[in-house]
């Protein structure tokens, strides 16, 4: 696995497998015996929420931190965090940031703490989102997103997936799809996440957490 910064947020346009790949590294974190703390800063989308995986997080030690309102029917989720305590509590902290530019609002807050920690944001890219299809699209999204956290990212990491239908093939043509995101953003490809049992070479294996209510 690439060797991710004490502090990570994971970004992405929504659907693109950010939230499973934060929870996925979350655990995989306190496998290997590390104090983690997972933040659902995911405050706009109510369908893929770090929050519903309280139990997961209880049986591998994991600290979560969601929203007040996280859960609820409620509109206006809020968020009040001691950044900095919180990242002097952990070994390690992942934070799972909103899908586009007006949920990254959220990780600005907290700007100055992040950056001064030396947090890494990374950005997630899917080759099959419809809003993220091309590399310019995708490098778009996260022009607005940095604007937004005031956060620059560190790097772009392939999760390029059609949900449950998603076979090693569909994976392993996104590669140069991944690199010219890279080329676009000025940034390089970290990592390419696929399903465990997929078994793609190369790929950080993740297990499925996470699915939108339409394949449940």
């Amino acid at each position: 696995m690439f060797d991710f910064e004490k502090t990570i947020a994971i970004t992405g346009h929504y659907g693109s497998g950010k939230t499973n790949l934060a929870v996925n590294l979350a655990v995989d974190f306190a496998k290997s015996g590390e104090k983690v703390t997972i933040i659902d800063m995911d405050i706009v989308n109510p369908y893929f929420r770090t929050a519903d995986l309280a139990g997961l997080f209880d049986e591998h030690g994991i600290r979560l931190i969601a929203p007040q309102f996280a859960n609820t029917n409620l509109d206006i989720p809020s968020l009040c965090i001691d950044m900095a305590a919180v990242i002097d509590g952990c070994d390690r902290l992942v934070i799972d940031v909103g899908g586009d530019d007006s949920g990254a609002a959220a990780l600005g807050q907290y700007s100055t703490v992040l950056n001064n920690s030396g947090c890494g944001l990374y950005y997630v890219v899917n080759r099959y989102r419809y809003l993220t299809s091309t590399p310019e699209e995708a490098a778009e999204l996260l022009r607005d997103i940095e604007q937004v956290s005031r956060m620059r990212a560190k790097g772009i990491i392939n999760c390029s997936n059609l949900g449950q239908d998603t076979t090693a093939d569909d994976v392993k043509v996104t590669a140069d799809y991944a690199l010219r995101c890279g080329k676009a953003a000025g940034l390089p490809v970290v990592m390419t996440a696929a399903e465990r049992s997929l078994c793609v070479d190369g790929a950080y294996p993740v297990d499925v957490y996470i699915r939108p209510f339409w394949e449940e």
